[in-house]
C-alpha cells in the first residue's frame, strides 16, 4: 500500500506543484504523521520534495524534475489519453487515476477536448452488474454460465468460457468458447439474463477465437432485402446505413438493399419504421410484414 501511495503522490505533485500534508492525508484517508513520514522516505530515495514552513508553506517539488517519458511522441501521448477517456465512457470502467498520472507525466492540462458516452438512456444498475459480471469472468479466467435469449425468443441456458467483451454496431457482445456447442459463439450482452460466475477457470492461451461474426444459431441466414422508405424516414436512413446501402431517387425517397437474416428482428425493426417503408423484395418479407401489420390492425379495431 505505501509503496503505491509513494507514487501517487509524486504525481500529485508534479500536476499541482505543491500541497499540504493534511490535504494528502484526508486523500488518501492517513494520518498527517503518516504522510510526513512518505516525504521523508521519497526524499530519501532522490525525489525532490521538501517542506516549508509559515504562510504559503506545504510540501512541494521542484519545478525541474519530470519522470522519464521514454520515446513517448507528442501524438502517442495525446492517443493514450483519448483511449483512456473514451474507455472510460462505457461508465463500466473508471480509469481516472491512472488518467491524472499520465496527464501529470505527459506534463497535460487540457486533454479533454472530446466526450464519448456510449451508455444507452435509462442505464440501469442491473446493467452495470450484469458487465461487471462478465468482465470478472474475463479478466480472471473464469467459466459463466447464464440463460441466453436467440432473435427467435428462444431461451437456452449457456456454459461458456469468456474470452473478450467487444463493443461493436451500438451494442455490447461478448465473444466467449461455448461449452454447450464445443465452438465459438458471440453473445449479446443485452440478451443475457442471470450470468453468474463459476468456479471453473481455463487457459485463455488455448483459445484462438476467428473473426468476430454472428452466428447462424442466432441470426439465421443472410437474404437480400430491398425496401423503400419514405423521405421522412431520412434522419433514420442517415443514422443506420452505410452511404453504400441506399440510393435516393429524384421523388426523395431512399431504396435500401441489405443482407439480412429473415427472423424476429428483421420484422420488427421494419415494423418501427410505421408506414414509411415498404419492402419491395423478397415476398417471404413482405407478405410477414402485412401479416403482422395486419394483426396489429385487428388488435387496435374496435368492438
Amino acid at each position: 500500500m505505501q509503496i503505491g501511495r509513494l507514487f501517487e503522490i509524486v504525481y500529485l505533485l508534479l500536476e499541482h506543484k505543491n500541497t499540504t500534508a493534511k490535504a494528502l492525508a484526508e486523500h488518501f484517508e492517513v494520518s498527517v504523521r503518516t504522510i510526513l513520514r512518505d516525504i521523508d522516505t521519497l526524499a530519501a530515495a532522490g525525489i525532490p520534495v521538501y517542506t516549508a514552513q509559515g504562510k504559503g508553506g506545504g510540501i512541494f517539488i521542484l519545478d525541474t524534475f519530470v519522470l522519464n517519458k521514454a520515446v513517448i511522441s507528442e501524438e502517442e501521448q495525446n492517443d493514450i489519453l483519448f483511449g483512456l477517456q473514451s474507455l472510460s465512457a462505457t461508465r463500466h470502467v473508471d480509469p481516472q487515476h491512472t488518467l491524472g498520472k499520465l496527464r501529470s507525466l505527459f506534463e497535460k492540462r487540457d486533454t479533454e477536448w472530446i466526450e464519448v458516452d456510449l451508455s444507452r438512456w435509462g442505464n440501469s444498475k442491473a446493467d452495470r452488474e450484469k458487465f461487471e459480471t462478465l468482465k470478472n469472468g474475463v479478466i480472471q479466467r473464469r467459466a459463466l454460465a447464464f440463460t441466453y435469449f436467440n432473435s427467435s425468443g428462444e431461451a437456452r441456458e449457456r456454459r461458456v468460457y469468456p474470452l473478450k467483451l467487444v463493443f461493436k454496431s451500438h451494442s455490447w457482445y461478448l465473444l466467449a468458447y461455448c461449452l454447450s456447442r464445443s465452438d465459438y459463439r458471440i453473445f449479446k450482452i443485452s440478451r443475457m439474463s442471470l450470468p453468474a460466475l463459476l468456479d471453473d477457470t481455463f487457459d485463455a492461451g488455448a483459445y484462438h477465437p476467428p473473426e468476430i461474426e454472428p452466428s447462424r444459431e442466432d441470426y439465421g441466414v443472410p437474404a437480400m432485402v430491398r425496401l423503400k422508405f419514405s423521405p421522412h424516414a431520412a434522419f433514420r436512413i442517415y443514422d443506420e446505413f452505410g452511404d453504400k446501402d441506399f440510393v435516393r431517387t429524384e421523388d426523395g425517397s431512399f431504396l435500401v438493399a441489405v443482407g439480412w437474416p429473415e427472423d424476429q428482428w428483421l420484422y420488427d425493426y421494419i415494423l418501427s419504421y410505421g408506414p414509411a417503408v415498404e419492402v419491395l423484395e423478397p415476398p417471404s418479407v413482405r407478405n410477414e410484414v402485412a401479416r403482422r401489420a395486419e394483426r396489429i390492425v385487428q388488435t387496435y379495431k374496435p368492438d
